[in-house]
């Protein structure tokens, strides 16, 4: 093989790399990674990448590859620690909407038979209601109605939480296949980086 072809391979490699930054990284990763490859000779300018998708630190002195798998790491270990915060907040959710649920069957429980009668509350679902933003009485003598109004009252908290909850949820799917699909594109990207390497190395011997 002459020398004009080699470099064509070569050349046509670097493309390759190129092109395949853009399939995985930003804008501002890949505007990196062009300085890297001409717009500054001192060091590679592939940088880590924040929840905002901006680069944020440099690698100096690394090859491209690993450079580009650095910076693919980074982004995947990110969304990794975004779906493990989701999980926790739909788990605290969960919990909220369980604790209310347990109130209202308390008070339920607790209501008068009829109209004209009042109850007194243990000190703990007392507590509970307080700390749930439920309005209770001075004295501690519910009626009927007062009970009425304060389960209406948890019930509508039950029912924002569940809306939040479906919300969260959504965004828990959503983070799930941003992750899968991180993984997914470095995997592949190493892949090609392999075959395109043991392509060159066959075409140049």
């Amino acid at each position: 093989m002459n020398k004009k072809m080699a470099l064509s391979i070569v050349g046509t490699f670097v493309i390759g790399i190129a092109g395949g930054v853009g399939l995985m990284m930003n804008d501002s990763a890949y505007s990196s990674l062009k300085v890297a490859l001409g717009g500054q000779a001192t060091q590679n300018a592939v940088g880590s990448i924040n929840a905002q998708g901006m680069v944020t630190a440099q690698y100096s002195n690394v090859d491209i590859e690993t450079a580009l798998k650095q910076a693919q790491s980074q982004r995947t270990e990110l969304l990794e620690g975004q779906l493990k915060m989701q999980m926790e907040m739909v788990q605290n959710r969960n919990n909220d909407i369980a604790k209310l649920n347990d109130i209202v069957n308390k008070l339920k429980s607790n209501r008068p038979q009829k109209s004209g009668d009042s109850v007194t509350l243990d000190a703990d679902l007392q507590k509970k209601l307080i700390e749930s933003g439920v309005v209770v009485p001075s004295s501690n003598k519910w009626s009927q109605a007062e009970v009425d109004r304060a389960l209406d009252s948890l019930r509508g908290k039950i029912d924002s939480l569940n809306s939040s909850q479906q919300m969260d949820m959504l965004r828990l799917q959503s983070l799930t296949n941003k992750r899968n699909e991180a993984f997914d594109t470095m995997t592949n990207f190493i892949k090609k980086m392999s075959d395109q390497r043991t392509s060159i190395i066959g075409n140049m011997r």
